[in-house]
Parts: C-alpha cells; structure tokens; sequence
C-alpha cells in the first residue's frame, strides 16, 4: 500500500471521526456552540486534503461517476453546512442554534454515501 494511500485513508477516516463527533455531539447537546462549529471545519478540512489526495492517485481528478458526483454534493453539502453554523454563532440566533442538528443529521447521512462507496471500490481493487 503506497504511503499517499495510507495518507488518504487516515484523513477520510478523521474526516468521518470529526464530522461524527460534530454531529452527534451536537445532537446531543441540543444547541449548536462554537466547539461543534470547530469540529465541523476540521471534518471539512480532512475530508478536502483526503479527497485531493486520492485524485492525485487516480491521476485524473474528478471523475464523473456516481462516487464522484456524491462526493462533489457531499463536500459542497459539508462546505455550506460549515459556513451556515459559523453564520448562526456569530449573528447569535437562538433559535437556530437549537434547531440546526437536524440539518446536520442529513448532511452527514449525504456524506456517508461517498464515503461507503470509496471503501468499496477501493475493495474491489
């Protein structure tokens, strides 16, 4: 296994470990606060530098499949969803700081897709 691989699959791996715990932590809590927004970023930012490096292995970049498309939607959903809570901490809106889990359950749920899909066809060779 080349050492860009290796490098790949730690950063999707924390990627989904971030974004998990983002998520779900703020579920839990039941409000959106900053250390959730962090997380969220870092999730991003993992996912990113994995993404980039699996299409320098590939060699062709984006690829207009369905592992591709899911993942172009999965990192804009994951982008938007970011930016969207750090705009809901600054304007400090209550409301939405207790009501923006639900959008993050979905778009983890999105980023799964491509995710179990990029195991697969990394199985199957």
């Amino acid at each position: 296994m080349s050492k860009l691989l290796v490098a790949a699959i730690i950063f999707m791996t924390l990627a989904l470990t971030f974004y998990t715990i983002g998520v779900f932590g703020e579920k839990k809590k039941g409000i959106l606060l900053k250390w959730h927004v962090i997380v969220f970023w870092m999730g991003f930012i993992c996912d990113t530098t994995g993404t980039t490096i699996m299409g320098k292995i590939s060699g062709s970049g984006f690829s207009f499949n369905i592992h591709g498309v899911t993942g172009l939607i999965a990192l804009l959903l994951m982008a938007f969803h970011a930016v969207w809570a750090a705009v809901i901490l600054v304007k400090k809106n209550e409301n939405a700081k207790k009501v923006f889990h639900k959008f993050s359950v979905v778009v983890w749920a999105i980023w799964l897709i491509p995710y179990v899909l990029g195991m697969f066809i990394g199985m199957q060779g």
